[in-house]
């Protein structure tokens, strides 16, 4: 808690704002639940952003995600399968195609034999019998291309019907592998949640579980705060509030407990619009309302200014 002091005169006639240093600090919890297997981390380290300082047992999440990878390559398998058997009945629908195709220019041949043919005998200079083997030959291919045009519609009806049914077989499949997707996603995530990381750049403050230990999802494992910047909270009582702005620049000064206090140049970052207690010394001191406003001040840290340390602002 904030030192609650108010804005008196010194023998320099300086008044002054009396308050602690503050840091953000951030407590960072589990985001899975295992065995703690690894936490390499000790009260005052310095840690950078997202650095990896401990790690929860992923094995039976690994194992689902090899899981999920062994289901997707059978689907992966069964689509093939399909496809090929798709193929090969489109496959066969063209070679009846290419057949028809052939026998119709064989008897398209064949008929210009029979006009040729026709005219020799006319003529006396070829037996009729060659003239009616191609005929005969002719009544022959003609039944082929009646058979082969039959076997092509039957078969188109056979492969709309096998169509439809790999088509849908291959829907199946498909919202599988969606469906597995989602799931893989998840499981990453989950993975990724094992890790632990460090949320912000700053000092190790409190620590609370060991490496070894199981952890809980949400069970807090260590806090940290960035003090690379500090904030000074005090108060000051309203009859000095004007000599405060908004980023304005004031004199700070942090009572290290050793030797002077050590000044430092701070910038007013937040100013209560309202007076948060009353207090009797500070209407003694010039204050009808006896109110107290909070004021935030931001202060640069050379190493010297810790958390809770007292701090005056030099008014």
């Amino acid at each position: 808690a904030a030192l609650l002091l108010t804005a008196c005169g010194d023998k320099n006639n300086h008044n002054e704002a009396t308050g602690t240093f503050e840091a953000t600090e951030v407590t960072v919890s589990a985001k899975s639940s295992g065995e703690l297997q690894v936490f390499a981390i000790s009260e005052g380290q310095e840690i950078e952003q997202g650095k990896e300082v401990g790690h929860i047992d992923s094995y039976p999440l690994q194992l689902k995600k090899d899981q999920l990878a062994t289901t997707r390559s059978q689907l992966d398998a069964n689509k093939r399968q399909l496809a090929a058997s798709r193929q090969a009945t489109n496959s066969k629908q063209l070679d009846l195609e290419m057949q028809v195709a052939t026998i119709r220019q064989q008897i398209a041949n064949a008929q210009r034999e029979r006009q040729r043919f026709t005219e020799l005998v006319n003529d006396g200079a070829v037996p009729r019998k060659q003239l009616d083997d191609i005929n005969y030959q002719i009544k022959v291919l003609e039944k082929q291309l009646a058979a082969a045009r039959e076997q092509i519609k039957s078969n188109n009806a056979s492969l709309a019907q096998q169509s439809s049914g790999i088509g849908a077989q291959m829907d199946g499949i498909d919202a599988q592998q969606a469906s597995l997707t989602v799931q893989q996603a998840q499981l990453d995530d989950q993975i990724a949640n094992t890790l632990v990381k460090a949320p912000i750049t700053g000092t190790v403050l409190e620590k609370y579980v060991e490496q070894g230990e199981f952890v809980s999802t949400g069970k807090p494992l260590f806090k940290m705060a960035d003090v690379r910047e500090m904030t000074l909270r005090a108060y000051v009582s309203a009859s000095f509030l004007d000599q405060l702005k908004l980023g304005s620049k004031v004199r700070v000064a942090a009572d290290t407990g050793v030797g002077n206090p050590i000044e430092y140049e701070g910038i007013v970052m937040w100013i209560s619009a309202n007076a948060e207690f009353a207090s009797n010394k500070s209407s003694a001191k010039g204050n009808p309302e006896g109110g107290m406003h909070a004021v935030k001040i931001e202060v640069v840290n050379d190493g010297r200014i810790n958390i809770g340390m007292k701090g005056r602002v030099l008014l």
